[in-house]
This record gives C-alpha cells, sequence and structure tokens, in this order.
C-alpha cells in the first residue's frame, strides 16, 4: 500500500493501481510559465524542438546575451511542462537518494545528489583540503558530518552547520542556474529549505547555542529572498523505529556508533520536519507525503505528480508565486540572478562578532589562509594552476581562486 497525504486536499491509501484525481479544480493564472502538468517520459513522448541549451558551466552569460534572449524569448522557449524544480525530503535512511535518483529519469529532469562536506573540501582537481589538517590550529581543521556524529558537542558544530548551509544555498543556485539556461527540470535530494530541520534538532539537543542558532537565521533572513522556491516537495516518511534500524543495517560506523543520532535527536528531525518545516513549505510549493517504511515504487509516485496542475491558483495565490513572471524580461532577470553566484553568496556576509565558537583569532585565520590557498589548485582559478596539469598559461590572465 502507498499512502499519500496532500496538504489542504485529502488523505489517501492506495493500492498501485488505483485512481482518480488528487486534485480539485481550481482557477488558473496565464502568468505562470511552463506550462502546468509534469510528464512522465513514457507520455513526454518525442521532444519538442526548442533552442539548445545554453553552456552556462563553459561560458560566461553576459548582459548582450541577456538582450538577444529577451529579444528572442530564448529563456521561455527553452520551459517546457516539466521545467520545475522538484525536492524529495526525509529523514536520516528515508531512502532518498535512489528515489531521487529515479525519479529524475523518469521525469527527464537532472538530479542533484544531496550536498554534503566534500563539496566543500575536495576543489576542482581533486585534492582534499582535510589533508592540511595535521597542519591546522585545532579550531581551523576540518569538520564534517563524520565528525559531527561522533563528536556532536564540538565547539565547530555551529561554524558546520552553517558551512552546509552555504553549500545547500550554493547547489539550489547551480539547480536554478541550469534550469534556466537549459529547461530541463531538476530533482534535488534535500534543499536548502530543509536546511533548519538539523539546525532546530541540534539546538533542541545542545549541539549548538543560541547565540549561534541566532546568526543562522540571520543568514537565512539575508539570503532566502534571493531563490525560487521549489515547485513540488516530495517527503518520505519513515517513522524513527525504522531510521534506527536501516542505520544499524547499511553498517557505517560513523552512524551505528554516532553519539549524535540519539532517540531525542531522530525524533526531533522528525517532529520538525512534519511540524514546521512541511507546514512552510506547502504555502508555496505543491506536496506529497508517503509512508516510505516499506519503501514505494516510484511510478506510482510518477502518476500522482502527473495528476497535478500547477496552474490552478490564481494570481494572488501565495502557491507557485515565485514561478509567476509578467514578461520575458522578468524571466531573463531572474536568470542573470543565478548566472552571478558568486553575488548571490556574498549575501552570507552578515557580521556578527557576538559568537564565540564562530569567532576566529587574527593568527589562526592567518595560519589557516597560508595553508590553503598554497595548497594544490588553490593559489589560481581553475585553468590557472601549472602545478595541476594546467597548460598555456601564458596566454591566460592569473586570477586568484574566491
Amino acid at each position: 500500500m502507498s499512502g499519500v497525504f496532500r496538504i489542504g486536499i485529502r488523505f489517501l491509501n492506495r493500492s498501485n493501481s488505483a485512481s482518480g484525481s488528487l486534485l480539485d479544480a481550481r482557477v488558473t493564472s496565464a502568468l505562470v510559465v511552463p506550462a502546468c502538468n509534469i510528464s512522465g517520459k513514457t507520455l513526454r513522448g518525442s521532444k519538442l524542438s526548442k533552442p539548445k541549451p545554453f553552456p552556462y558551466q563553459e561560458k560566461r552569460y553576459t548582459a548582450f546575451q541577456a538582450c538577444k534572449d529577451v529579444l528572442f524569448k530564448n529563456t521561455t522557449s527553452r520551459f517546457d511542462e516539466n521545467t520545475k524544480v522538484v525536492v524529495v525530503d526525509g529523514p536520516i535512511a528515508a531512502g532518498k537518494s535512489a528515489f531521487a535518483k529515479e525519479l529524475a529519469t523518469e521525469l527527464e529532469m537532472k538530479y542533484f545528489p544531496e550536498v554534503t562536506m566534500d563539496n566543500y573540501y575536495i576543489n576542482s582537481y581533486g585534492y582534499d583540503l582535510r589533508k592540511l589538517d595535521p597542519q591546522m590550529p585545532p579550531n581551523m581543521q576540518s569538520f564534517d558530518v563524520s565528525k559531527f556524529l561522533q563528536n556532536p558537542n564540538h565547539r565547530n558544530v555551529a561554524s558546520f552547520q552553517i558551512r552546509m548551509l552555504m553549500q545547500r544555498y550554493s547547489q539550489y543556485i547551480d539547480a536554478l542556474a541550469h534550469l534556466f539556461s537549459t529547461g530541463e527540470g531538476v530533482v534535488l535530494d534535500r534543499s536548502v529549505y530543509s536546511d533548519f530541520v538539523f539546525v532546530e534538532a541540534m539546538f533542541k539537543n545542545g549541539y549548538i547555542s543560541k547565540g549561534a542558532r541566532s546568526v543562522y537565521y540571520d543568514l537565512v533572513k539575508n539570503t532566502f529572498s534571493e531563490l525560487m522556491k521549489p515547485h513540488l516537495v516530495i517527503y518520505l516518511d519513515v517513522p524513527v523505529s525504522v531510521v534506527k534500524d536501516r542505520i544499524k543495517k547499511r553498517g557505517n560506523p560513523d552512524e551505528t556508533n554516532s553519539k549524535a543520532l540519539t532517540d531525542n535527536y531522530l525524533q526531533d528531525i522528525e517532529n520538525i520536519y512534519k511540524q514546521q518545516y512541511l507546514k512552510d513549505i506547502s504555502t508555496h510549493a505543491e506536496l506529497l507525503v508517503y509512508d516510505w517504511s516499506n519503501h514505494g515504487e516510484t511510478e506510482v509516485v510518477v502518476e500522482d505528480i502527473e495528476r497535478i496542475d500547477f496552474d490552478r491558483f490564481d494570481k494572488d495565490d501565495t502557491h507557485m508565486r515565485d514561478w509567476r513572471m509578467e514578461n520575458e524580461e522578468e524571466w531573463t532577470e531572474a536568470r542573470c540572478r543565478y548566472m552571478e553566484k558568486s553575488d548571490l553568496m556574498n549575501y552570507f556576509n552578515v557580521p556578527r562578532y557576538d559568537v564565540p565558537e564562530l569567532i576566529v583569532s587574527p593568527e589562526d585565520f592567518k595560519a589557516w589562509y597560508d595553508l590553503w590557498f598554497e595548497a594544490p589548485g588553490m593559489k589560481y582559478r581553475k585553468g590557472y594552476n601549472e602545478e595541476c596539469g594546467d597548460d598555456g598559461i601564458m596566454t591566460k590572465s592569473k586570477m586568484y581562486t574566491q
């Protein structure tokens, strides 16, 4: 049996062969782009002719290109019914990654795996900066989820979770840049919007201080307004007892011997997801919640998704508000925003000097800086590091990595 819950609609327990609409009829708005219903690859059939994807990872999106795209409507002309942001969420060991990959394949969307601190510590040349730890001052040594699981009361837990927020924010910008440049929808394994669930659980269990929590929400307040919320969130509901059993079965020693993954911490994660996150995100996104205690079938979820009319809300409704644009200029302006990620990341520069565990001494910072930016691949921007095999250096302008 697959259980599916639509916030504000109804709760259904249904077999895989069950049919019937989950939605009620609503007035549609002509302002929402792209088309209303997501389609699985079976229904999509042959692909429509549209402009080639813009190579956003290799080519800078210039003002001239933006003007050209406004004139020829090259942004929205890439869109189709599957140009959507889909997020898969759920507790630890829910089975999100496997499901999200399958869903992305079924919907012909790009899959974005869950962010880890590998995104931060392993540079574009494959060098793991955690190798520098023996030379680093104690407060400047790496701290990732493995270290958190073993020592949840460490001084660096707060900076670790803030860095996770920044990594998830960065990935979400990448997802939006991909969507706007290619027209291809995206499926994310967790997103920046549910990151606060772990902050709240950490706070409740004494892993981070009240001051660190306050800094975290200052950063959220200063950055989230620049993003566009997802169209659809799929929550895989798994009770704590099943989570614990799956953690034991997958045999990751960091998890099975963890001092952080207590019953209270895991239960707090579930409660905060259900009582805060799902309630908040459903004011904008469509929400599907499945009982995933015994896993489920991706095809059933796809069928439910295909029934959702994302265009049924009027212009005053909060649902899908971020995705209502009046004209091509507005769509292109939004696209330009996500082409300049460094500008958006600068919004994390919020000065707070009242939380001791987030303060670094000048001596420690200098020691970190000197080691970090002399490591392989870190001295110059990618493509300009001769010691890493880059050639043609004399014909390029050297630029320091940001």
